[in-house]
């Protein structure tokens, strides 16, 4: 180009042609650069516009997602305070942490915020939602196992859980509804569970607490274990028609019959004995396996410088300690330690923490229930997605004697015959030398099968008992055992989900009654002076609603029955129930006729309502109230077979600080 100019000019010279010439030539040059830069900038223009396009549908799909969980959130807020709850009320397993969620479209969930998030707000977050939980809820209760209120309208079902080394995560999906997902922090889950329409403990309740529930704030986290608290501070109180001296512990067998002055007396009593301390530490091995420790105790017991009269100082006691290893994926699980007996009525599954126990305010529940606290070890496995469960304990046995007509002193009856029965021996070192403990040859052995179908929830259940003494005569002896045993079964039905469920239990058979609340006989002696085994069968059923999250209501009737057992000898009687012992005296007071009065037969019918009027971040506070009219009915006598009865009004405060 520089040459062409330079020649050009020379050629043309000045002359006004060659000047146009000149101009025209340089102005198209130029042009066609300047043509060819726009032509670039334009280009890249473009591009940009085009990424600030798609950068800003982004933004508008992420606020439209934001503007989505507000507005679920919103709607959250007003359904809690329509129904008058500041805060959800969330329930969960006994072990881990229950969800719902459609197969096609499942989250997770910062669950210790309590946040509702959707799909599209869980990628947002960087969650993926195709490793999300699997578990799932029942409809209307998701609950955390030692519980919390359901989550009402929920419909869904409960496969399995996931179990993130928090131990957190929930989802609950809303029928009609796209994915929602409600995350209640709850530390106290772990074993799957299978859909049943009952679900587990609603935390608060008091079939809960006596189960052994946990809650979600006083939780810890140290490295791999999570710590967390449980208990509650308990005052409760009853008055009653007649006096007997067992605080809210009844103790049906010492209910007075008219010859003693205290049937004629009204009696109040109250105490904070019962106030509650548990821990629960758990490790997760990996995402399905977990081993975990509970301890949990009271001071229910009463030491022998115990007094109502100065400082009320009963003994701080053990309910249970144990530790506790399941494997979710293989469906093993294991126990050992102090817990619930097997024999106990369940809620869901075969699970520590998640017995059925009625809400009664009174100590020792209901005549008819089957329970006990004691030694065990435990295995469990389950089936089919977690729906059938089968479980094998060996436990600690303990027999009870009675020895009506037998002269007795620290487990050494005399027999007619004159031989000397051992049974038992009076506690020595750090056991309690005022009680006899029995002899025994072998644990109790129970074994357990457990179904949760699609509605409710259901048990069979089987025991082996073996009383074991020995008889001595002269200078030589032998032993004896006899076996007893029995069979039974509970169910829970959720009449409606989340509102109200029917539950009914039994047990029968021979030498089992201790497992009942009464504690009525296991065992008499023959003549010969072995164990024999007593037919007993203890049943109970209740009616449970929570109208809303914040009351509990409920109904029960149960009764506990002993068969009779007996001989005479040399113009004596001796055995239970033997129709030769007088009750003549027992309607008269101060009479001198006798009232031996063996116990046949103890019925209680019951009452009552809890409510939990403070609920937020320091915690629950409840009150509850109980009425119990409670029978009891004798082995036909001389002078007959009269009863005698007990009315009682149960009163009781309990803050919950970690529920």
């Amino acid at each position: 180009m520089k040459l062409l100019t330079f020649r050009t000019l020379r050629s043309l010279r000045l002359s006004g042609r060659g000047y146009l010439f000149l101009g025209t030539t340089l102005g198209a040059l130029m042009l066609g650069t300047a043509a060819r830069a726009d032509d670039d900038i334009v280009s890249r223009m473009e591009q940009e516009m085009s990424r600030l396009q798609a950068a800003q549908a982004h933004v508008q799909e992420e606020q439209r997602a934001i503007n989505h969980d507000m507005a679920v959130l919103k709607a959250e807020i007003a359904r809690h305070h329509a129904s008058g709850s500041s805060a959800s009320h969330a329930s969960a397993p006994h072990d881990g942490q229950l969800a719902t969620a459609r197969p096609d479209a499942r989250s997770d969930v910062h669950a210790e915020h309590g946040e509702r998030i959707t799909t599209a707000s869980a990628r947002r977050h960087g969650l993926k939602t195709a490793e999300a939980p699997q578990f799932t809820a029942t409809p209307g209760e998701m609950t955390a196992a030692a519980g919390a209120e359901p989550v009402r309208g929920a419909v869904a079902r409960r496969d399995r859980v996931s179990l993130s080394p928090t131990g957190r995560g929930v989802i609950d999906t809303d029928k009609g509804s796209e994915l929602a997902v409600v995350g209640h922090r709850a530390e106290d889950v772990l074993v799957h569970f299978a859909e049943n329409g009952v679900g587990p403990h609603p935390r608060e309740t008091l079939g809960a607490q006596s189960a052994g529930a946990v809650g979600d704030h006083g939780v810890f986290h140290l490295g791999p274990v999570t710590l967390m608290l449980g208990g509650f501070v308990d005052t409760a109180a009853v008055l009653e028609n007649r006096h007997v001296a067992s605080d809210t512990f009844n103790y049906w067998q010492d209910m007075p019959y008219p010859n003693e002055p205290r049937y004629h007396t009204n009696n109040f009593d109250g105490g904070a004995r019962y106030s509650r301390l548990s821990l629960l530490a758990r490790g997760n091995i990996n995402s399905e396996a977990t081993i975990s420790g509970f301890f949990e105790s009271d001071f229910g017991a009463g030491a022998v410088t115990t007094d109502p009269y100065e400082s009320n100082s009963y003994s701080f006691r053990l309910r249970q300690a144990y530790l506790a290893y399941d494997d979710n994926k293989e469906g093993w699980h294991f126990l050992g330690g102090q817990a619930w007996s097997l024999l106990t009525p369940g809620r869901a599954g075969i699970v520590a923490r998640q017995e059925s126990l009625p809400e009664t305010i009174e100590a020792s529940m209901l005549a008819g229930q089957t329970w006990s606290r004691q030694w065990q070890v435990r295995i469990v496995k389950d089936f089919f997605h977690h729906r059938l469960w089968t479980g094998l304990s060996i436990e600690n046995p303990a027999t009870l004697y009675d020895t009506t007509g037998f002269s007795a002193s620290n487990g050494a009856v005399s027999m007619p015959n004159g031989s000397t029965v051992t049974i038992g021996e009076n506690g020595v070192g750090l056991t309690n030398d005022t009680a006899n403990f029995s002899n025994e040859i072998a644990p109790d052995v129970i074994g357990k099968v457990a179904y949760d179908p699609v509605w409710g929830h259901y048990e069979m259940e089987g025991i082996l008992h073996f009383p074991h003494d020995r008889v001595t005569m002269g200078n030589t002896g032998h032993n004896n055992t006899a076996i007893g045993g029995g069979a039974g079964g509970s169910m829970i039905l959720p009449l409606i989900s989340g509102k109200v469920e029917l539950r009914m239990a039994g047990l029968a058979g021979w030498g089992i009654n201790r497992y009942g609340s009464v504690l009525l006989p296991d065992t008499t002696l023959k003549a010969n002076g072995s164990p024999d085994p007593l037919f007993g069968v203890q049943a109970q059923a209740g009616v449970i609603a929570h109208p809303n999250p914040r009351i509990d209501v409920y109904g029960y009737f149960g009764t506990q029955r002993v068969g009779h057992s007996y001989f005479n000898e040399n113009g004596s009687s001796y055995g239970y129930g033997n129709p030769g012992y007088s009750n003549a005296g027992c309607l008269q007071e101060l009479s001198t006729l006798s009232c031996t009065a063996n116990t046949r037969s103890v019925s209680e019918i019951t009452i009552g309502g809890w409510w939990r009027f403070f609920k937020g971040k320091f915690g629950t506070v409840e009150a509850g109230t109980q009425l119990a009219y409670s029978r009891r009915q004798i082995w036909s006598g001389i002078g007959g077979d009269p009863h005698t009865s007990m009315s009682q009004i149960f009163f009781d405060f309990r803050y919950l600080p970690f529920q």
